[in-house]
């Protein structure tokens, strides 16, 4: 008898069959390492013990029944940063007289005014001062500052006055278009024009009538002090005598008059 089996022999029962269990146990977990993965046919598929990876994307066996995600390659990210973003034309304002896409415009620029500089005309888009366009227009400094949207300026230097900065030009086809929508239309424009103008008539009228009614009093006022002069009694005081000139003066005592004479 060899000594592996009496080693064998003097094992109990109990512990021989905890070693034939642990054997098969590890047997099947052999053979399971041996089977073909399902996704080893796929030519975008390789599998390296319990990793899998499916194109750039791998996955990681966890051994209880499902896969796990792993991070992807660097490799990979490195080529989607590096990748450059496609060009795409921007999109340009179209030209309202020409009806074509500008890349660059003066009017565009400074007053968001779609207009080419091909197109630009000094009689159409002409440019006037804040004042004109509140006296011309009717409009308050509220619907060109504060009504939305505001209107875009640009300042230049004042040439007839330097003390009194710079002032605003405005587009003057911009400042008609928001006269028609604080009015409604250009008669309801034409009306308030006039009604204005009345006002200052009217007003000037007034100033006159006043002017008039105080000039009137102060003539009556003199002519009242011209009438009572004439009525008033003088009240000489002492004569005085003028060797060289060989005349006579005396003064009223309640009024400035002063009366000269010759005596014979």
């Amino acid at each position: 008898m060899s000594e592996t089996d009496k080693s064998s022999e003097e094992l109990p029962q109990s512990v021989i069959n905890r070693i034939e269990r642990n054997r098969q146990k590890a047997l099947t977990i052999r053979q399971s390492k041996l089977v073909s993965h399902p996704y080893a046919k796929s030519a975008a598929v390789s599998i390296d013990k319990t990793t899998i990876k499916i194109g750039t994307t791998k996955y990681k066996d966890t051994g209880g029944g499902f896969l796990l995600e792993e991070e992807p390659e660097k490799e990979f990210l490195d080529n989607l940063v590096t990748q450059e973003p496609p060009v795409l034309e921007p999109d340009r304002p179209i030209c309202k007289k020409c009806e074509k896409p500008f890349a660059v415009s003066w009017l565009f620029d400074n007053f968001l005014f779609k207009c080419c500089d091909s197109c630009k005309d000094p009689e159409e888009h002409k440019l006037i001062t804040k004042t004109e366009a509140l006296n011309m227009y009717l409009l308050r400094d509220y619907d060109l500052d504060k009504r939305e949207p505001p209107l875009k300026y640009i300042t230049r230097k004042n040439p007839h006055n330097v003390r009194w900065g710079e002032m605003k030009l405005y587009l003057q086809l911009q400042i008609e278009e928001r006269a028609l929508e604080v009015w409604g239309s250009e008669e309801q424009i034409e009306e308030e024009r006039e009604r204005r103008e009345e006002k200052k008539v009217m007003a000037k009228t007034k100033k006159y009538n006043k002017h008039l009614k105080e000039l009137r009093m102060s003539m009556r006022s003199s002519l009242y002090d011209r009438t009572s002069a004439a009525a008033h009694a003088h009240e000489f005081g002492p004569e005085t005598y003028n060797e060289e000139e060989d005349t006579y003066s005396r003064n009223c005592l309640t009024c400035s008059y002063a009366e000269t004479f010759e005596k014979m």
